[in-house]
């Protein structure tokens, strides 16, 4: 059995308050018309330079530009993190995948497939 190293997804651990996705927005007891999350993560005002008809279109389609350019970096960390944590692990993942040539899988009498 041998593992395509672009096929691996990394498995490491993930606050459980953490989404990538915002969650559902809630109201509180004294906003009337502005939804607040009471459970979103701290936030950090930050600057960002994007094309002018990018943002115009977000903006008549009804996107919101925070929450999609938030969508979108935290993707981009998910895949640099895995690609890391391949670049990290090749070498474990290369001597399992030869341990499995030269020895076959370890428990592959008691497969029923």
């Amino acid at each position: 059995m041998r593992v395509n190293y672009g096929d691996v997804h990394c498995a490491y651990s993930v606050p459980s308050d953490y989404a990538m996705f915002p969650p559902s927005r809630r109201r509180t007891a004294n906003s009337s018309s502005r939804s607040v999350d009471v459970n979103a993560p701290a936030r950090k005002s930050t600057n960002l330079t994007l094309a002018v008809g990018v943002v115009a279109e977000a903006r008549a389609l009804g996107v919101n530009v925070s929450q999609a350019a938030e969508v979108g970096i935290a993707a981009a960390v998910a895949r640099r993190r895995q690609e890391r944590w391949l670049a990290e692990n090749q070498a474990a993942l290369e001597s399992s995948n030869a341990f499995v040539e030269q020895h076959g899988l370890p428990l592959a009498q008691y497969r029923n497939f």
